[in-house]
């Protein structure tokens, strides 16, 4: 691999390390960025589709609708830059709901996995009901659940950066080995 590649890694992973560790010292910024983030993705995603309506109406059938809904995401993607504060609070609610509901489906699992003889069926039923008492716990600690959610999106930028520092630790033995290979092999071919 290039030098200058191993170098761009290394860089990414530091920097993507201190952007997490500023996640999480600073976890109101965080769900504001968030929240940011998924207004911009909701517009350009929704200029995207209406570039694509435009592009395939005279080829695929209800370009109406696919214009509809384009220009229903674009206005929800200007709404919710606007609103960055309903966005960033909608987040740690819309985290907590589905923790809850994930829960209640590892709940009603545990019973399918009894039926089939798993004999630790029990212990996904506790995991199940514990996480559904976490999200509606969740619910009603809204503040702290946004710091949680704030956390765990710095602890996971964290984690991508040393998983890139690692990588560049593995593609510079995988290097060594490729050159002691090659050297093996000209060693091998010498009269």
């Amino acid at each position: 691999m290039e030098k200058s590649t191993k170098i761009w890694l290394v860089i990414s992973g530091v920097l993507l390390v201190a952007l997490g560790v500023m996640c999480i010292a600073n976890p109101e910024a965080t769900l504001f960025a968030t929240a940011w983030l998924i207004g911009c993705f909701t517009l350009l995603s929704g200029i995207s589709r209406l570039v694509f309506t435009f592009r395939t109406e005279r080829f695929l059938p209800n370009s109406g609708t696919r214009m509809l809904s384009a220009i229903l995401q674009i206005v929800i993607g200007i709404l919710f830059l606007c609103n960055n504060i309903f966005v960033a609070i909608s987040i740690p609610i819309v985290c907590a709901m589905w923790v809850t509901v994930e829960g209640i489906i590892v709940f009603v699992q545990s019973f399918d996995f009894k039926k089939v003889g798993f004999g630790s069926w029990w212990l996904l039923m506790l995991l199940g009901i514990g996480t559904a008492v976490l999200g509606v716990l969740g619910m009603y600690h809204l503040e702290t659940m946004g710091y949680i959610v704030a956390i765990l999106i710095g602890v996971a930028i964290v984690a991508i950066g040393i998983a890139y520092l690692i990588a560049f630790r593995g593609i510079r033995k995988f290097d060594k080995e490729v050159e002691k290979f090659g050297n093996n092999i000209k060693d091998m071919m010498r009269p």
